[in-house]
This record gives structure tokens, sequence and C-alpha cells, in this order.
């Protein structure tokens, strides 16, 4: 526990650090407004990615439908903070609550499944989301919903980031983590040493259904008009590239692919017709000589020369896979 709050410490000032640095690259205008809206772009997406990291890495579960959670969000979101004048904050924790809500709902039945299953039912599901929210003329059905205040910004987006971090770092280092982990390596031996599968299983979509539903929330107040089209199965899979480049079982993967996937997406924006084929050619060239993903299940906190740093006690530098 105390090398838990002294990492934490030592990682919320690393924050404070980085923060400070970023906001007054943005506030003395060294960044266009561009790469601007990218960094904002790659704090949504490190939130999606660690939050379904939490489900396919951590839990061993295998989800597709991650934009339908973040879509459920972002409408939550925009109709309170426009139609009804409320708070931002209090449309972001409702957007995450009403999409934990029903990864909750949707969770039971469909996390009795497993593997390509589980994969095509969560598939389905997040298509449902977008149709059903495509026929509802109340948000402006396909044609989007338009004059959206612009509320997100750098800070809103850094913060919400640390929390999301921080949280799914202590979940899983907490007692239930180390459940769905034991899930994850082998779910029949959980079953059988009395861990109740079906409640973790359920309680890590929720979770990050939630976190997807707040990365939604700010995702919709970047801009003045979102539409169904920004939450296609192709969001979905751009998400699992995020997870999978990383690493599936580490934050730090999480981390680091949502910034290489963003900013390749940033980089190639004048070439879209390249975007794709380079997105293969990049996953391809990685499968064949890094299969588990640029960490793996490593974090950057257990790498040797950082572990004076964090103070990390040798039996974690030998067997811990986890602690971030």
């Amino acid at each position: 526990m105390k090398y838990l709050r002294k990492n934490d410490a030592v990682l919320l000032g690393f924050a404070i650090v980085l923060f400070a640095l970023l906001q007054g690259l943005i506030s003395g205008k060294v960044l266009s407004s561009f790469w601007q809206l990218n960094v904002l772009i790659i704090g949504i997406n490190i939130i999606m990615a660690v939050s379904l990291n939490l489900i396919n890495g951590y839990t061993g579960q295998f989800s597709l439908g991650h934009a339908g959670f973040m879509a459920v969000g972002a409408y939550v979101g925009v109709v309170l903070t426009t139609n009804f004048h409320a708070p931002f904050v209090v449309a972001l924790l409702a957007g995450g609550l009403a999409a934990a809500f029903l990864g909750f709902l949707i969770g039971i039945p469909t996390l009795r499944l497993n593997g390509d299953y589980l994969a095509i039912a969560t598939l389905g599901l997040g298509e449902i989301i977008r149709i059903v929210i495509m026929n509802i003329e109340y948000v402006g059905g396909a044609a989007g919903f338009k004059g959206i205040p612009h509320h997100t910004n750098f800070a809103w987006v850094f913060w919400l980031t640390v929390i999301a971090l921080f949280f799914i770092k202590n979940f899983v280092n907490s007692t239930h983590g180390r459940a769905c982990l034991a899930i994850r390596e082998n779910e029949i031996a959980a079953e059988s040493m009395g861990i109740n599968t079906t409640k973790y299983k359920v309680l890590a979509f929720s979770i990050g259904a939630g976190f997807a539903g707040i990365a939604g929330g700010l995702f919709a107040h970047c801009f003045y008009l979102i539409s169904p089209n920004s939450f296609t199965f192709m969001a979905s899979f751009n998400y699992l590239i995020m997870v999978v480049m990383g690493g599936m079982g580490s934050i730090t993967g999480s981390i680091a692919g949502a910034f290489v996937v963003t900013f390749l997406s940033a980089a190639l924006a004048s070439w879209p017709e390249f975007r794709m084929i380079i997105y293969a050619l990049a996953l391809i060239f990685l499968m064949f000589y890094r299969p588990q993903g640029l960490f793996g299940y490593m974090e950057i906190t257990s790498m040797r020369p950082l572990n004076r740093i964090f103070g990390r006690p040798k039996e974690k530098q030998e067997g811990g896979r986890t602690d971030g």
C-alpha cells in the first residue's frame, strides 16, 4: 500500500509538470489550432483505449462495440448542455452513468458468451445503438446534433484522462482487479476457486463503458456538430488497434497506442487515401515482430531505469505485471 501511495504521488507530480508544459505551449500559441485539437483527441483516445483495455486486455473479453457507449455519453451530454443548459460536469457524469448503466444491462446477457460469439454480439450492439440514435429526430437523426456549446478544453481533457488512468490502474491492482486477471488467465479455474466470473466481467464491462461515455461527452463538446457516423464500427476498430498496438494488459501501452495512432492519423491528414494502408502495414509489421504489442504486459514504471524513481520493491520487479 505504501508503494502504491508513493508511486501515485510520483505519477501525480509528473502529471502536474506535463500539464504545465503543454498548457504553456497552448497558451503561448506554439502549437497551431490543428495540433491543439489533436492534443485533445489524443487525451480522449487515451480514455477510450484504457477503458477498452480493461475489458479486452485485463478481463480477457473481446468487445467490438466500444464506440456505441461513446455515442451514448456524447448524445446524453449534448442534450443536457444544449437543451437543458446543464453544467458541463453534470453532462459528463450523466453521459458516463448512462453508458455504464447500458453496459450493465447489455453485459449481463452478452458476457455469458465467449470468444468470437462475444465479439459478434458486441459488434452488433454497437451498431444497434448507432442506428437507434440515427432514427431519433429529437437528437437530429442522421443529420446529426447541431449547435453544441464548445466546453471541452485542454484542462478538462487532461485531468479527466489522469482520473481515468488513476482509477483503472488502482482497480486493476485491487482485489476486484486481480479477480478480473484470474478470469483472463483461465476462466474455468477462476470459477472453481470461487470467483463470481459473471459479476466481475459485468463490473469491468460497466466501468469500461462508463469511461467511454465520459470520453464521448468530451468528444462531442469539441465540435459544434456530431453525427452517428462518428461512432461506426470503424471507430470501435480504431480503438481496438490502439489497444493491440500498445499491448493488451498494459496501461502504458494504451497511452502509447492512442498517441501513435492519433499522431499518425493527424500527420497523414493530407493523404487520407494512404492512411488506412499505412495503418494496415504498421499492424502487419507489428504482428510479425512484436505480436504482444509495444509494451505487452509491461508498465513503464516497471522498467529498470525508472525503478529507483518509483521505488519498486524487488518482488514487484520480478513478478508484477500490472502495477503501473
